[in-house]
């Protein structure tokens, strides 16, 4: 303000100077005449304008700073409210509507703790602040039980966090991708970076229209869906490259920290006797040792030592094939006490899914209900009981009711190995159908192929069967037995000397003897 009111006292200044200036001496004598004014009017009429002209320049002059000055303001203003938004989104003020809030209340519960494991929420904030995101959740258990649990616990370890950090960015696009814009097909492929800086590929199935990312089928899409991103369920774990090379370098450093000396012997834990190197089993071999030797050691309710799923084989998973064949039994309805007896009363379901995950086969000769009804309280509560009777319920092969039929029609009967060692069942042709069991204890197949799947089969059976009671052969032993003389007196022997002597001694017992 001090500026412009020096500027204005300068044109003042210059008006007056003019003025004056233009007013010679001759004319200054004739100021008190009437020609003086009409003499200087134009000049006046001049500086006037002169004037006017200065202070219009002045006025435009003051207006164009006036509109520099605000929009100098108001370009800092703009730059304070983006700097506030940018604190905002890193002070962690998200929207209650955000799918990062979506993602920690979803069921996608340990993907969730992974990611507040991996300290990652902060730099997911930042990102949803920026622009919308894409999340592919694997389900729970591909987390959980499919899952190598070396790998896990290798994810898990402190020193390992970037590697965790890394996996779990590789699983987040930094763009949103719906359902309606993946490929349809597998030709049209697309490739997105992650937030690892890694890429992924999305592809599609013409025919089935189900869609993938890698070699991961999605089997929940737009699972989630929110303004800032949406959440997409697939079916396993993507796995990057440099964390999949990272885990390797450490396995193998760690094998080689922990190399036993060469020659250094191994025990057998369940046979306590020197173990040799098993030569290598392809996926789907059969097993090389016998199904007796994985069971478990006796009919305890300890659980048997064979491998199961997640195991060092990888070829079944038996667990859910026995949790199939048990709830198709209780649908089937009339095998109630079955499953109850395999689930509740005894550990065999855990055992049989560990031998079929070992890559063992199993038929099953499931009872129905009516027959299990006629088991006594004795025979069931003595330790071990129910083990016993459910092994000689179980042979150790594939067996169908078409095979069994085929088998006991060609060859009339057959006996067939079960895991109750050494005792056998025996299966003949009757009334058209397979019975079971001899001639007091049978059983007839009653419910043919109830379960059947390439492992395990189960056979419906109207009797419950034991093996023949096992008939010690008992010697018979002669008892010999010392005859002793009875003693007589001095009066008797003499009396019965004297009749040997006239030979009447035969009517008496007492000198016979």
């Amino acid at each position: 303000m001090a500026y412009n009111a020096n500027l204005a006292n300068i044109l003042l200044q210059q008006f007056f100077k003019s003025v004056t200036q233009r007013l010679s001496p001759e004319r200054e004598r004739k100021k008190n005449t009437s020609l003086f004014l009409v003499y200087n009017i134009p000049h006046f009429v001049n500086s006037i304008l002169d004037f006017y002209s200065s202070l219009m320049a002045f006025m435009f002059f003051n207006s164009l700073l006036l509109l520099l000055l605000l929009q100098i303001s108001c370009s800092r203003f703009s730059l304070a409210l983006q700097e506030n938004s940018s604190a905002t989104v890193r002070s962690g003020q998200i929207n209650s509507n955000s799918v990062l809030v979506a993602l920690l209340d979803s069921h996608y519960t340990e993907l969730a703790e992974l990611v507040e494991k991996a300290l990652l929420l902060q730099t997911l904030e930042e990102t949803v602040g920026k622009h919308n995101i894409t999340i592919f959740a694997p389900k729970n258990e591909a987390l959980e039980r499919d899952l190598d649990p070396e790998f896990k616990r290798f994810l898990l370890e402190p020193g390992n966090l970037k590697s965790l950090q890394t996996l779990l960015l590789y699983h987040i696009v930094p763009a949103r991708i719906d359902r309606h814009s993946w490929p349809k097909s597998t030709s049209a492929l697309t490739l997105h970076f992650t937030l690892s800086n890694e890429r992924v590929e999305l592809s599609g199935d013409d025919s089935s229209g189900e869609k993938f990312i890698g070699s991961a089928k999605v089997i929940s899409p737009n699972a989630v869906d929110r303004p800032d991103g949406v959440i997409h369920g697939i079916e396993q774990l993507l796995i990057p490259r440099s964390v999949q090379q990272d885990f390797n370098n450490r396995r193998s450093l760690r094998s080689i920290s922990a190399v036993k000396p060469e020659g250094a012997p191994e025990v057998d834990p369940r046979t306590h006797r020197l173990k040799k190197p098993a030569p290598p089993v392809k996926p789907g071999a059969p097993p090389v040792l016998p199904i007796y030797d994985a069971m478990a050691p006796g009919p305890s309710l300890a659980p048997a030592p064979a491998p199961g799923p997640g195991g060092p084989h990888h070829h079944f998973n038996g667990m859910r094939q026995v949790k199939d064949f048990i709830q198709t039994l209780i649908q089937y309805g009339g095998y109630n006490e079955m499953a109850d007896i395999l689930v509740n009363l005894t550990s065999l379901a855990t055992e049989m899914g560990r031998l079929v995950s070992e890559g063992y086969v199993l038929t099953v000769l499931a009872p129905n209900d009516e027959a299990m009804a006629k088991l006594t309280t004795d025979q069931l509560s003595e330790p071990g009981a129910p083990e016993q009777i459910i092994y000689y319920h179980i042979i150790p092969e594939y067996q169908t009711e078409e095979s069994m039929y085929n088998a006991v029609r060609r060859f009339g009967k057959v006996s067939y190995d079960t895991l109750r060692l050494p005792h056998k069942v025996l299966a003949q042709e009757a009334d058209g159908s397979v019975r079971f069991g001899h001639s007091d204890g049978s059983a007839y197949l009653f419910d043919p192929d109830i379960y059947i799947d390439g492992r395990i089969s189960v056979q419906g059976i109207d009797g419950v069967l034991f093996p023949p009671e096992e008939k010690a052969k008992e010697e018979k032993k002669t008892i010999k037995v010392a005859t002793v003389k009875p003693r007589r007196g001095k009066l008797l022997e003499a009396a019965c000397r004297m009749l040997v002597a006239i030979g009447q001694d035969s009517r008496f017992t007492s000198c016979r003897q």
